[in-house]
């Protein structure tokens, strides 16, 4: 079996509706039970629309592939200034998708990468993804900010250097379970009372504090993300 990209568009007619099955979608061809039909490369197209300038993903080709078992980072590349002298390939990464993996967790981008690329008027940093791990819906993951620290020695000399320190980030949705009050006795499927949605988000939950001495000799007091979670 293969996949394939497809450039197919629906066009919506006034006539009778078509047959069940008719449909072209439903003839393409698939992969196995334990494949998944993933974009093997793509390209990003740079778009100005009323709202500004825009970024367009296409797929360019198509592959099936393995179901993966572990949660892992895995290539994927993107073309950026296809067709021109600037045109370049970069490896942005992603996160595979686990089968298996525990109800209530996700294999996610926790360790992030940037890559230049050179344009006719300057240069871009692109995000790339350096690591996944299985985590959580909410869940932490690392933000290094830099602040100027003055040391002083024992020998009475005064060090200014930069100081490195992962003040992390909440990242990830919040689902709000299920909020079906009354279903049908007669159909489960159906719920006849809903319950108001309750907005969630993903927040810290912990925090640790660090204290240094700043460029003017003030005591600065920065906190840290330890840990997230899902608060209404």
């Amino acid at each position: 079996m293969s996949c394939f990209d497809s450039p197919y568009k629906k066009i919506r007619t006034r006539g009778p509706a078509s047959p069940e099955g008719s449909d072209p979608l439903n003839k393409l061809p698939s992969c196995g039970m334990n494949q998944v039909c993933e974009p093997t490369g793509m390209r990003v197209d740079r778009v100005l629309l009323l709202e500004g300038p825009r970024e367009v993903e296409v797929i360019e080709e198509c592959h099936c592939e393995i179901k993966l078992t572990q949660c892992i980072r895995i290539p994927a590349l993107r073309t950026y200034y296809s067709e021109t002298p600037f045109e370049t390939v970069i490896d942005v990464g992603g996160c595979s998708r686990s089968k298996g993996s525990p109800e209530g967790f996700s294999c996610v981008p926790t360790k992030f990468d940037s890559a230049l690329v050179e344009t006719p008027n300057k240069v871009d940093l692109i995000q790339t993804v350096a690591a996944c791990e299985l985590k959580e819906s909410c869940y932490r993951v690392p933000y290094v900010e830099y602040y100027y620290e003055t040391v002083h020695h024992a020998d009475g000399v005064k060090e200014e250097r930069l100081k490195e320190i992962d003040v992390g980030r909440c990242l990830g949705g919040c689902t709000t379970g299920n909020r079906c009050l009354l279903r049908s006795p007669s159909d489960p499927e159906v719920c006849h009372l809903w319950a108001e949605k309750q907005p969630s988000s993903c927040v810290p939950q912990g925090y640790e504090s660090q204290s240094f001495l700043n460029q003017h000799g003030q005591l600065r007091t920065v906190l840290s993300i330890t840990s997230c979670l899902c608060q209404n």
